[in-house]
Order: structure tokens, then C-alpha cells, then sequence
């Protein structure tokens, strides 16, 4: 008797049996079946170092559960006995994976870099009757090496005038300085538009009759080309210069200057008249302009997108002044809407990892949803809310805008306009 007692105890000890791993700070539970282990004849079991990686032993529930605290390979003990027999330890192996949040460095850009730049940055305005907040973030893909945040914006808001601009650039990673290519699109667009309400250029397009849409578009879209232009002249301006202070920078003899300084560019010029809000629009690249409305949603520039990727246009391409493939033309939007409740302006940072597809950023449903996400309805709950002062709904965004999305690490930018 007591020989078939040790040789079960042997055949328990030796038994072959996986419990599913973990992750760190992810909800774990596993079930603890002995008559599915074949071990129903066990008559006392206490379980030891679950409690120093954050799980706990359930008898009623017969499960393992908690929320991991500590990665690694664990050796879990089965203190068991059988009837009649001293008790017995059984080794389990038990693996939790570590966060992969906490594998992601977070190295600072080099201060003394000529085109240093801050990591993170928002703001709040007020434009006219609405509020604005914006965020923009450095990705986790740029702190891991310690590269700087490409995404950029600007905004400027005419008390006297009653015009508003807000501008959002995405820098092209693979450019070696596109960072500064979109902070100079950005701050470009706000010059231009600064001096054009200066000199009372914006009576031309207020003057033209608001019904004649026809006639106001072609007006709207002479004077953003020009804006067009200055901000491209602008960036060619500073890639001339670097060029000629930094050659050695520049030793890549397939490209021009200004290849090294690709970016996208978005903006958006509006203002409140008795008819409601003429919002005059522009896009290059892939970065979405939308208008949300309670049962409409607007999609208000066309997006540079390819099938494989690689299609996204700049605006630091001289080529896209004279495509016949997609006309400059195409390019501008002229929208008149009553009101609004929303009017965003987002790098890819959002877009990508919230709607994932162009086709989804016209998809009413799925707005909601981005609505209810930035209400808290989200693994952080964090929440934004409108209501709040503009300055506390800024700080709110910028903090929602940690969110968590697997393979989704580039910079993010988002404007809201409300």
C-alpha cells in the first residue's frame, strides 16, 4: 500500500501540466481542475508564490486570478498531500510576459540640435464663438531612440476681423528634417493669413455672394493657393540655407534639399456670418479634416493614401502644383454649414489607430463611438470633457491621447475645433 501511495505521489509530481501564461497588468485567471489533471485524489492543496506576482488562489471558484505584477518564468509550488501521506511539492511553471508599455524607452531628443524641438505641446484659444484645444505628442517609436516629434500646428484667431486659421503638419519620418518642415508649414500658413487679413485681402471672398457657391470657391481657392505657395516657398527658403551652412548634412546625391524637409500640411480657414460658418479648407498628405455635425459627419479635404502605403503626397513636392493626376485645385474645399458641434484636424498618430481605414472617417457610427471614447469610454478612462474650461479640456486631451494601440506609436496631433 504504502509503495502504490509513493508511486502516485511520483506520478503526480512528474505529470506533465502547462498553466496559460500571463501578461504584467493585464487580468489573469486560470482554471485549477484536479479531476482534469487527473489529480482527484488529492486530499489537501495550498498554493505558494502566486501572491508575489499579484494572483491568488480561489478554492470555491477552483481558479488562479489577479493581475500580474512581476514578469518572468515563475516556479509556482502545489503543496499537496493524499489520504494517509505526508505532504508533497509540485513544481509549475508559470510565465508572465512583461507589459510592453514598460519595454518602451523614453530618450530625450538632443537639446543642442539646431532643430530641437518640444516633445509635447497643446494649447486652448478661443476662435471667434468656439473653442479650440490641440495636442500634439511625440510617438513612443521617436522616444524609444531619441528622435524628435515630427507632427506640428499653429493657429491664429483675428479679433477684428472675426477669421479664425488653425494649421496641423505631419513630418515625414523618413526625412531627415521633416520636424522642421512642419513646423515651418504650419507657422507659414498663420503668417500668410495674418498679413492677408492685414491688408484686407478676405473682403474679396466676404464680398462675393455666399449662394453663388460656384463663384465663392473659385475667389477662395485663387487666395489659398497662394497660401499654398508661400508656405512652400518658405521651406525651400530654409532648406537653401542649411544646405548651403550644413553640405555635409545633405550627402545624399538622389535627393534634393528639399526632400529632406517632407511634409504634410492641413488647414482650415473660417469664420461666423448670418448664413452661418464659410470654412475654407486645404489638404496635402494624409492627415483628415472633419466637420461633425449631430447626424452628419464631413470629410473636408481629399487624403493622399496608397493601397500599399507610400502614397501620401507633400507639400514640400514641387510636382503637385502642376499634377494633372490630382489637380492643386482638388485640393481646396470651400463648406458653408449652419453650425457644428466639432470640427477636428488630425495627423495619422489618431486617424490610424482610431479609424484605421479612409472609408471608416465618414462612418457616423463610428464617430459616436470616438465620441464616447473621448467621454472615458476607454481602457484608461480617461475623460475629456467639453464642458470643462478650455485650458483643463486641453490638459484632459493631451493625457487621452497616451492611449494605448498595439503597432500604433507615431506622433499625434489632434485639433478640436467646438
Amino acid at each position: 500500500m504504502e509503495h502504490t501511495i509513493k508511486n502516485r505521489i511520483n506520478d503526480i509530481i512528474a505529470a506533465h501540466i502547462s498553466i496559460p501564461n500571463g501578461s504584467v497588468n493585464k487580468p489573469y485567471k486560470a482554471e485549477v481542475s484536479f479531476e482534469k489533471w487527473n489529480m482527484a485524489d488529492i486530499v489537501y492543496a495550498e498554493w505558494k508564490g502566486l501572491e508575489e506576482i499579484g494572483l491568488v488562489y480561489h478554492k470555491e471558484q477552483a481558479t488562479i486570478a489577479g493581475t500580474p505584477t512581476v514578469s518572468g518564468d515563475h516556479k509556482i509550488q502545489l503543496l499537496f498531500s493524499l489520504e494517509g501521506a505526508p505532504v508533497n511539492v509540485k513544481v509549475f511553471n508559470l510565465i508572465i510576459n512583461p507589459d510592453p508599455r514598460s519595454l518602451w524607452k523614453d530618450i530625450p531628443g538632443d537639446v543642442n540640435d539646431p532643430y530641437w524641438k518640444e516633445d509635447n505641446v497643446m494649447a486652448a484659444a478661443q476662435l471667434g464663438d468656439k473653442q479650440m484645444v490641440v495636442s500634439s505628442k511625440r510617438g513612443r517609436s521617436h522616444k524609444n531612440v531619441g528622435t524628435f516629434r515630427d507632427d506640428d500646428f499653429a493657429y491664429y484667431s483675428s479679433d477684428k476681423k472675426g477669421w479664425s486659421v488653425v494649421a496641423v503638419a505631419d513630418g515625414a519620418g523618413s526625412s531627415l528634417f521633416s520636424r522642421k518642415g512642419a513646423q515651418i508649414a504650419c507657422n507659414a500658413t498663420i503668417n500668410y493669413f495674418q498679413q492677408f487679413f492685414e491688408e484686407s485681402k478676405e473682403k474679396e471672398i466676404e464680398e462675393t455672394d455666399h449662394s453663388a457657391i460656384e463663384s465663392l470657391t473659385v475667389v477662395a481657392k485663387k487666395h489659398m493657393y497662394q497660401a499654398v505657395k508661400y508656405v512652400y516657398e518658405q521651406i525651400k527658403a530654409e532648406a537653401e540655407k542649411h544646405s548651403e551652412l550644413n553640405p555635409t548634412l545633405f550627402n545624399n546625391k538622389n535627393k534634393s534639399i528639399l526632400e529632406y524637409y517632407h511634409t504634410t500640411l492641413i488647414f482650415v480657414v473660417f469664420k461666423k456670418f448670418d448664413f452661418g460658418y464659410l470654412i475654407l479648407s486645404f489638404g496635402i498628405g494624409d492627415c483628415p479634416i472633419i466637420l461633425l455635425q449631430e447626424d452628419k459627419v464631413q470629410l473636408l479635404n481629399q487624403l493622399d493614401v496608397g493601397e500599399f502605403g507610400g502614397g501620401t503626397r507633400f507639400i514640400t513636392q514641387p510636382e503637385i502644383f502642376h499634377s494633372k493626376e490630382i489637380p492643386m485645385k482638388s485640393r481646396f474645399n470651400v463648406t458653408i454649414a449652419p453650425d457644428f458641434c466639432y470640427l477636428f484636424l488630425m495627423t495619422d498618430g489618431i486617424y490610424d489607430p482610431k479609424f484605421e481605414v479612409e472609408a471608416n472617417l465618414q462612418n457616423l457610427a463610428l464617430w459616436k463611438k470616438f465620441m464616447e471614447d473621448l467621454n472615458g469610454d476607454n481602457e484608461e478612462k480617461v475623460i475629456v470633457d467639453f464642458k470643462q474650461p478650455a485650458i483643463e479640456v486641453a490638459t484632459q486631451l493631451s493625457a487621452w491621447m497616451d492611449f494605448w494601440s498595439t503597432g500604433n506609436h507615431d506622433d499625434r496631433t489632434l485639433a478640436i475645433i467646438y
